[in-house]
C-alpha cells in the first residue's frame, strides 16, 4: 500500500524510474497513456519494428510532443535494453522468440523485466525467472493482464490462512471455438470483416483469444507461478457466474467439476447452447477458497459471503481487468520494492500445439490462433514424457506426418531446426525442470 508514496520519494529525489517499452502494440500503449500522468515514471526510449508508429501511438493516447521530442524511439531493441538509463524493461512484442531474446538480454544487462509476452513466459519462463534470480533482477508477469491479477487473489487467499481450491478468469467459449480460424472468428464476434480491418484489428491474434489457446497460456502462467496444477484433462471451460463459482468449483466427487482442489480454471460466459450465463465473469478473474476451521465458515455466513453446500468454500473476484492501464503496478514493484506481480517458481503447466483439423505431412503450421493448431493447457509432466510440442513453437515448421483433428502434436511431427536460438532456451529449460515436471505429475 505504499508503493505510490516510495514513487513520490524518487520523483522528489529527481531519481525518476527509467523504462524501456519493447512493442508498441495495444497493451504498450495503454502503459503509454499513463505514463504523463505518473510523476517519477519516466520512458527512456520505445523500442518498435515501425519507430514511427510508435511515435503515432504516443500522440494517439494523448502525449505533449515535447514529451515525444524528449524520448527516443527506435528499432534496435537489443542496443537499447543495453542503456545506462534504463532500469526496468517491458516486453510487449507478444512473439514468443523476440520476447525470450529480450529477456534474456535484460536479464544478462541487470535490468528488471516485466513480461508482458505471456506467450514467451509458458514457453521458457521458469528458465528465465530463476536467471534472473541468480542475477539480482526481478522477472515479472504484468499486472493488469489476468495471470498477475489471479497471482495477487491467491497470495492473498494464502496469505489470510485460506486453502486455494480453484483460481482462474472468465473467458467466451464453445467447444465449437477450438476449431476457428482467422477465417471464421469474426463470425464468433458478431463483427464485420470488413469493420474490423478497418479498426486495425488482427483476426489472427483475436482468434488465439477465442479458440481457447490464449486461455490455456494464462492459465499456464498460473499454474507456474502458484504452485496450483493444471486438469489433468485440460481446462474445461464449465459454464458459470459470479453467484455459482464456488459451487460449482470444487471437487467433482463432491458436485463439482474439478478434478482435485488447488487448480486452475477458465469459466465460459455461455452456457453450451449460447445463452448468455447470469452475471458472468468474461472479463474478470476469481480464487475459490475454503474456510480452514467451523469458525471461519461461520464467518463466511456473518459477513454475507456465497459458499458452496458445505458452507466452507467461498470466492472473491475482480469483474473487470484493465490490463496496460495497470501495468505500472509491475514497474514500480520491480524497481521500488524488488517484488515481482507473479513469477514462475517451477515448471507445472505446459501449453501444447493440439490439431484443429486433420493435418497433412508437408502442411506448415501457422502458429497461435491460426487455422492449423489450437493451445491446450497440459500438466508439465506429461507434455515432456510425450514430447509435446509448445504452442510457442509451432510457426513456420512443417509436418511430417498426419495428425488427426484433437490430436496433440509432438516434437517427432514437425521438422525442427536444432540450431533455433529459441527452441535452444526451450530445450535447455526442459533439461532443467524435467525432473521436478515429472514429480508433480
Amino acid at each position: 500500500m505504499n508503493l505510490y508514496a516510495k514513487l513520490q520519494q524518487r520523483a522528489a529525489r529527481g531519481w525518476p524510474v527509467r523504462v524501456l517499452l519493447i512493442g508498441a502494440g495495444k497493451f504498450g500503449s495503454m502503459f503509454l497513456s499513463q505514463v504523463p500522468h505518473t510523476p517519477g515514471l519516466d520512458v527512456a526510449a520505445v523500442a518498435d519494428l515501425d519507430p514511427q508508429r510508435a511515435r503515432e501511438a504516443c500522440r494517439r493516447v494523448g502525449w505533449a510532443e515535447e514529451l515525444i521530442e524528449a524520448t527516443d524511439f527506435v528499432d534496435d531493441s537489443l542496443r537499447a535494453i543495453e542503456r545506462e538509463d534504463v532500469e526496468v524493461v517491458i516486453e510487449a512484442t507478444g512473439n514468443p522468440a523476440a520476447g525470450t531474446r529480450h529477456a534474456l538480454a535484460a536479464i544478462a544487462a541487470g535490468k528488471h523485466i516485466v513480461m508482458v509476452n505471456v506467450e514467451a513466459d509458458v514457453l521458457v519462463g521458469p528458465l528465465l525467472a530463476r536467471k534472473a534470480q541468480e542475477a539480482g533482477v526481478v522477472y515479472s508477469l504484468a499486472y493488469g493482464d489476468q495471470p498477475a491479477l489471479i497471482c495477487e487473489m491467491v497470495d492473498w487467499a494464502r496469505s489470510c490462512g485460506f486453502e486455494v481450491v480453484c483460481a482462474g478468469k472468465g473467458t467466451k467459449y464453445l467447444p465449437e471455438y477450438h476449431a476457428s480460424t482467422p477465417e471464421t472468428v469474426w463470425g464468433y464476434y458478431g463483427l464485420d470483416p470488413a469493420d474490423a480491418a478497418k479498426g486495425g484489428m488482427n483476426p489472427q491474434m483475436f482468434n488465439s483469444f477465442l479458440d481457447g489457446t490464449k486461455s490455456g497460456i494464462e492459465m499456464a502462467a498460473v499454474a507456474n507461478a502458484t504452485g496450483l496444477t493444471p486438469p489433468p484433462s485440460g481446462l474445461a471451460f464449465p459454464p458459470c457466474g459470479v453467484d455459482d463459482l464456488p459451487r460449482v468449483l470444487r471437487p467433482h466427487n463432491e458436485g463439482g467439476v474439478l478434478n482435485h482442489s488447488g487448480t486452475v480454471e477458465v469459466v465460459s460466459s455461455l452456457e453450451r447452447d449460447g445463452r448468455p450465463v447470469f452475471r458472468d465473469l468474461r472479463w474478470g478473474v476469481y480464487v475459490v477458497f475454503e474456510a480452514p476451521n467451523a469458525y471461519a465458515a461461520r464467518c463466511f455466513r456473518e459477513y454475507g459471503l456465497i459458499t458452496d453446500p458445505s458452507g466452507t468454500r467461498a470466492a472473491m473476484y475482480k469483474p473487470f481487468h484493465l490490463i496496460g492501464l495497470e501495468l505500472n503496478v509491475s514497474v514500480l514493484s520491480a524497481a521500488l520494492r524488488g517484488e515481482a506481480t507473479g513469477a514462475p517458481t517451477g515448471f507445472r503447466g505446459d501449453v501444447v500445439a493440439t490439431a484443429k483439423r486433420d493435418l497433412k505431412a508437408g502442411e506448415t503450421l501457422d502458429g497461435e490462433g491460426g487455422s492449423c493448431v489450437w493451445g491446450k493447457l497440459t500438466e508439465a509432466g506429461e507434455s515432456l514424457a510425450r514430447g509435446g510440442l509448445p504452442i510457442g513453437l509451432a510457426h513456420g515448421i512443417k509436418l511430417v506426418r498426419p495428425v488427426s483433428a484433437g490430436q496433440p502434436l509432438s516434437y517427432a511431427d514437425v521438422q525442427m531446426n536444432e540450431q533455433d536460438a529459441t527452441l535452444k532456451v526451450r530445450r535447455e529449460m526442459e533439461q532443467a525442470f524435467a525432473g521436478r515436471a515429472a514429480a508433480a505429475e
